[in-house]
């Protein structure tokens, strides 16, 4: 049998999201990191340790932004398969945010401070397209997850050389994101056409300066 859950219980599942989403060390993952015990680093000098850094807060910052998205389409979209497809794509996102939020601890970095502004931003956006039409929504997922994996391509190729540990992070991480992508597509999602892309990446590079260091 089913559970119905009220309002009641559908606002403490989307408080528990918020606060597994922003607070560091909070999200569980379901699968094991890529970064296995056996996966190790070779030596890396001051400036690449805050280099690969640098590039996992991005990341981490993107699957912040990710969660929310999702979490807002989550709430608006129309159809009950919709909403399940979006809840399963946000599971391996956590995934995500957990193995980028380990590693950088192993670098000995913290996660952005602009995480909730990211977080606000990114939910309102999801909710909106989800209110809009399911397949508006879907258009929009597949479009940011092909960006997030040309991003995730850029960054395995400027991480430094020895650190091999965040560059298994982030393969697999492309693996889900090309997932997520064909998924949302397949499910009837809008192709978006370039103009809307270019707006999407130039969006995409405000948050990726800001993080970097912050």
């Amino acid at each position: 049998m089913n559970r119905q859950y009220s309002r009641a219980d559908d606002l403490v599942r989307q408080v528990d999201a918020v606060l597994r989403t922003l607070v560091p060390r909070a999200a569980q993952p379901s699968r094991p990191s890529p970064a296995t015990p056996e996966v190790h680093d070779d030596a890396m000098d001051e400036a690449e340790r805050r280099h690969a850094e640098g590039l996992m807060r991005i990341n981490h910052t993107g699957e912040v932004c990710a969660q929310a998205l999702y979490q807002g389409q989550g709430l608006t979209a129309k159809l009950p398969e919709i909403r399940g497809q979006m809840e399963a794509a946000a599971q391996e996102e956590i995934d995500h945010l957990a193995w980028c939020d380990a590693r950088l601890q192993e670098l000995d970095g913290h996660t952005s401070r602009l995480n909730p502004l990211f977080y606000a931003a990114s939910f309102g956006i999801g909710a909106l397209a989800g209110a809009v039409g399911d397949r508006l929504s879907l258009g929009f997922v597949a479009a940011t997850e092909e960006q997030v994996g040309r991003h995730l391509d850029a960054h395995m190729a400027e991480l430094p050389p020895g650190d091999h540990r965040s560059r298994a992070v982030l393969r697999q991480m492309a693996i889900d994101e090309a997932h997520h992508a064909q998924q949302a597509l397949e499910a009837g999602g809008a192709r978006f056409p370039g103009p809307v892309k270019a707006g999407m990446t130039l969006a995409s590079r405000v948050m990726t300066k800001s993080v970097y260091k912050l």
